[in-house]
């Protein structure tokens, strides 16, 4: 199993003294890309233990406003996330969540390069909350979205992280960060 990694103070060049092990906060898409493509659940099932184990001791989490986006489908993906994830979906109502969700939209309205329709699917979703609760709780946010400088139809969730200095990862670096190891069948 890999190393833990560790948040380094923002005022220190070393480990702080009581280090604060990394917690990943997962968009949407990490649960649909896996459970539609590459991790199904008849194909991998260690994926899906890993992230119920991670979750469990405080590594890997997400947010309420994604388990709504993924309740909408009423797939094996919302069952699974009832019966499997469900304490690991964090509430979004904290003050400082809130107020650092209003600084995230007053930016977003701001940025002349996104079309109004993409400004407002962004204030519908899950996305702008997903990375005020990564800001306000020091997590980091893993998505399959990249960032896009010349972004006009969408707001991408990478974005908005370089934007409020929020760390981002995609699935497989946090899988790597997590020591993940998936078995191999004969």
């Amino acid at each position: 199993m890999a190393a833990p990694t560790y948040l380094l103070d923002a005022n220190s060049s070393s480990k702080p003294k009581h280090p604060k092990p990394i917690t990943y906060l997962l968009d949407a898409n990490v649960f649909i890309e896996a459970a539609r493509r590459y991790y199904a659940f008849d194909l991998a099932p260690g994926f899906w233990d890993s992230l119920i184990q991670h979750a469990a001791n405080g590594r890997i989490m997400s947010i309420d406003r994604v388990k709504d986006e993924l309740d909408k489908s009423k797939d094996a993906l919302a069952d699974w996330a009832n019966k499997n994830f469900r304490s690991a979906f964090h509430s979004t109502d904290d003050e400082g969540i809130i107020q650092t969700y209003g600084r995230i939209m007053a930016w977003v309205q701001s940025q002349a390069q996104f079309l109004d329709a993409a400004k407002s699917d962004f204030a519908a979703g899950a996305d702008g909350w997903l990375v005020a609760c990564a800001r306000v709780k020091g997590h980091i946010v893993v998505t399959h979205e990249v960032p896009a400088r010349d972004a006009r139809r969408r707001v991408p969730i990478p974005n908005v992280c370089e934007a409020f200095g929020v760390r981002w990862v995609d699935t497989f670096v946090m899988l790597r960060s997590l020591g993940v190891r998936f078995g191999t069948a004969p």
